[in-house]
């Protein structure tokens, strides 16, 4: 979903900020409180516009039925794909290449990934938020239960 063409080649290689390295001042900008940007979208517009985004990709579809749901699913895989290509260039693993890609490019790339399989996921089902927040809820369940030191599932980590 990015255009090649329009993006800047980046002057620096540098890693994602972990835990374990300061972010430097080319990756991120200097540290505040965290707070949403004023046109994030709220959960309620989130799902308004995953059913815009979805009318209007089903309104151009080039192919009905079983090939357009198949070509829908896969599209999530060419996605992800330019992730893959985004972390790449941003660490400059292409020798032909270089650096061309920044971690900005790669965040974006993520977004396109979380857009288009909640499209491909309001493809499947018109109730697309019901089946994705139950599921969420199903994955925090069984992720965060056990953050006191158990493992999901009844056994220890070995952390207590």
């Amino acid at each position: 979903m990015t255009d090649q063409a329009a993006r800047p080649a980046p002057t620096a290689t540098t890693a994602p900020p972990t835990a374990t390295t300061a972010p430097s001042a080319a990756t991120t900008a200097p540290p505040t409180a965290p707070t949403a940007p004023p046109t994030a979208p709220s959960p309620s517009d989130l799902w308004t516009d995953v059913e815009a985004l979805w009318a209007w990709v089903d309104a151009n579809r080039p192919c009905d039925g079983r090939e357009g749901l198949l070509l829908r699913m896969l599209k999530l895989t060419e996605e992800v794909g330019e992730v893959a290509q985004a972390v790449i260039g941003a660490t400059g693993q292409n020798p032909r290449k270089g650096v061309s890609h920044t971690w900005d490019d790669v965040q974006s790339e993520l977004c396109d990934v979380v857009i288009t399989a909640l499209i491909a996921l309001r493809t499947l089902t018109p109730e697309a938020r019901e089946v994705f927040g139950r599921h969420l809820a199903g994955v925090k369940a069984r992720s965060l239960d056990g953050v006191s030191g158990e493992v999901p599932g009844g056994a220890s980590d070995g952390a207590s």
